[in-house]
């Protein structure tokens, strides 16, 4: 297993050692034999669903299987937003439950993930969004969710860079969760995979599955670049990808690949000290420690399994954060990146068992897989452990499709006939 607990102490001594002493954060493991649960996929969800069955169900015969190196699929291409400001019951409480998660990670997995409240600021531009909005907001708080609903001058007050004056949108107001904000994504993966280890979990990178196993409807294990690894459960968790794993069992699912871009700016002084998203447009930002701005916007309109978009998208982004705030004309790009998105019918998430035995599913995140993380983690264990849904997980049945009873949470998710 990885090193020893930080803590002041141990920074103190390294400190005064050179920090020559540091051991690695988790072990390079070779894969064994067999295990009794197999997750494919080491990005946020794959390990906190690991790290959450080896502490929370004493679960420790588990392996990860990556076929890249830890954090460099989603969870490190993503915004860092994390929020639970979400309207319909079926994705309330498990938003929130990831929010509460969120709230104690640190000191959970004794690792430093950059958890900042700092809010998140939707803004609304005529009569119909604001009515929609204290919908929202309503049904936030009647969930024990906090919410607030900004006027015109709050808005201005907390930022007033932005343009309200001449704008073709008219800013006239927000609604505000002071608990939401941002996370270090990347640091997200590292934390859960060093705590996953110091659990006994075996984290095996560079280990691309061609195959799955399966006798008389039940799977056996997989095939792997580094040879077969034999399992009594194997969970996907394996985002813009699990089409691709899920068909190696025979699986057709009802979800879409799209690129989704993210891009940050050159470093600036600190003047936005929030999320704040575009209300007329799909534009989304906040600015890192570094000074940069990191932003977003919509997927690419076309199928892809490649980490990288197209200009057509870049254009529109920016224009929605220009409409947003012109004073940023301006500033330089200074990097973008495309992360694979697994788009679902209703833009919400699917956590169940699939028809093959042993084989359960992960997938249909959609925008919200990063503030998913810890939520998606600990009921993904929950279903891996006892074969039956978290309580705040019962409605993400992967069957909802076929019966009707969809969760169409509006502008999450990849309704067909928008793109």
């Amino acid at each position: 297993m990885s090193g020893e607990r930080y803590s002041f102490f141990s920074l103190l001594r390294e400190t005064l050692r050179g920090h020559t002493g540091w051991k690695p954060a988790w072990r390079k493991a070779a894969p064994q034999k067999a295990y009794d649960i197999v997750i494919v996929g080491g990005g946020g969800h794959g390990l906190a669903t690991a790290y959450y069955l080896a502490r929370r169900y004493g679960l420790t015969k588990i392996a990860v299987v990556e076929k890249g190196w830890i954090g460099g699929g989603n969870v490190g291409r993503n915004t860092t937003i994390v929020r639970s400001n979400y309207l319909l019951p079926g994705n309330v409480p498990f938003y929130e439950q990831s929010m509460k998660l969120w709230e104690g990670l640190e000191q959970d997995i004794n690792y430093n993930a950059m958890v900042s409240q700092r809010g998140v600021l939707n803004l609304f531009h005529n009569d119909a969004q604001r009515n929609a909005y204290i919908r929202r907001g309503n049904a936030m708080r009647l969930n024990g969710v906090d919410a607030e609903l900004l006027n015109r001058e709050a808005v201005r007050a907390k930022l007033p860079f932005l343009d309200f004056d001449n704008a073709r949108f008219p800013i006239q107001g927000g609604l505000l969760q002071r608990r939401g904000g941002t996370v270090r994504h990347d640091a997200v993966a590292w934390g859960y995979a060093r705590a996953a280890d110091r659990l006994g979990v075996d984290i095996i990178e560079n280990c691309e599955v061609q195959g799955i196993r399966v006798h008389d409807g039940h799977v056996t294990g997989l095939e792997t670049t580094r040879g077969f690894i034999g399992a009594r459960k194997i969970g996907l968790a394996c985002a813009g990808n699990s089409s691709r794993v899920a068909a190696m069992a025979g699986l057709r699912l009802p979800i879409e690949s799209h690129v989704l871009q993210a891009f940050v700016s050159e470093g600036l002084k600190p003047f936005i000290d929030c999320v704040a998203t575009f209300g007329a447009g799909h534009f989304y930002v906040s600015q890192s420690d570094k000074g940069g701005l990191v932003f977003g916007g919509d997927i690419d309109g076309y199928n892809s399994y490649a980490q990288r978009g197209n200009l057509p998208v870049v254009e529109d982004v920016l224009e929605g954060g220009m409409a947003l705030m012109p004073r940023i004309g301006r500033v330089r790009l200074l990097r973008q990146w495309g992360g694979i998105m697994d788009m679902s019918m209703d833009g919400s998430p699917i956590i169940d068992r699939t028809s093959v035995g042993g084989l359960y599913l992960n997938a249909g995140w959609c925008y919200g897989g990063f503030k998913a993380t810890p939520a998606s983690g600990l009921c993904f264990a929950h279903l891996l452990a006892r074969d039956e849904p978290h309580a705040v997980a019962t409605a993400y049945r992967l069957d909802r499709f076929g019966k009707g009873a969809v969760i169409d949470e509006k502008g999450m998710g990849a309704q067909p006939n928008l793109h």
